[in-house]
């Protein structure tokens, strides 16, 4: 994948995914989005990886669609290219059965905001920031943004992101818990990998059960919430994986879950 612009790596059962444009600042590309989304649904049925962390490469995460593609003759209209090429990857984000870490290493603007908004947990180095831009191009924000920032940091915040398009800087986003971390750029892939490798030293199916019911949560009223968490919880307390975290608390041992 490296000539599409975006680069994987496995290893102990974590995926990294960093876009690779550096030049350009990680714009996203059609081959860049095709490859994400691929690279995606890949990785929800590949059983060795259990976390994945997405980031950029150079000083930027990603500065959102490249905008000399959308000037080309033959570029598809805008709904199309949501249609085709933005939604499927979010989509396949949210319905990735294993959490992702967003390593923030700089600016996250446009969709590229969008894309980090789609991950479960976000880490951001100490000069990254988050900025929408639509607005600057006559445009709304995008790729679920509009549903999943007001989810982040509430009605109010979001609204001024995407309305008045000034740049988040990354301590301000750690006080709206837009990221859960803030560390030096330095130390952000160490401090990224080692919370991807807690994520993937769980259970599988309950990190699955987890980030599908958080986001069902938010759709549902409170008795829904509770009838489907009685029901994943039944099933998960009949698997092996919770035997085993039982077996290994009593033993006083880390637990070796293996996802059954």
């Amino acid at each position: 994948m490296p000539d599409a612009g975006v680069r994987v790596e496995i290893g102990d059962a974590v995926a990294t995914i960093k876009l690779d444009r550096p030049d350009a600042l990680n714009a996203l590309t059609i081959p860049m989005k095709e490859a994400l989304a691929r690279t995606f649904e890949e990785l929800a049925a590949d059983r060795t990886v259990r976390a994945v962390i997405l980031t950029g490469a150079g000083r930027a995460f990603c500065a959102g669609q490249d905008l000399r593609e959308r000037l080309e003759p033959d570029a598809p209209s805008l709904g199309d290219e949501l249609r085709e090429h933005y939604n499927p990857i979010v989509r396949a984000m949210r319905a990735l059965p294993k959490p992702i870490v967003g390593a923030i290493n700089g600016v996250a603007a446009g969709a590229g905001a969008s894309l980090a908004f789609a991950c479960d947990l976000r880490i951001a180095a100490e000069g990254a920031s988050f900025v929408l831009a639509f607005g600057r191009i006559g445009l709304i924000p995008d790729s679920g943004a509009t549903w999943t920032l007001p989810r982040i940091v509430g009605w109010s915040k979001a609204s001024e992101m995407a309305l008045v398009n000034d740049p988040i800087a990354a301590r301000e986003a750690l006080s709206l818990g837009l990221v859960s971390w803030v560390v030096s750029g330095d130390a952000l892939m160490s401090e990224a990998w080692a919370i991807a490798r807690r994520l993937a030293a769980g259970s599988p199916t309950a990190n699955a059960a987890t980030k599908r019911l958080l986001e069902a949560g938010l759709a549902s009223d409170f008795e829904t919430a509770l009838a489907a968490e009685t029901e994943a919880q039944d099933g998960l307390g009949r698997a092996a994986d919770h035997a085993e975290g039982l077996a290994a608390f009593i033993e006083k041992r880390p637990p070796r879950f293996t996802g059954e």
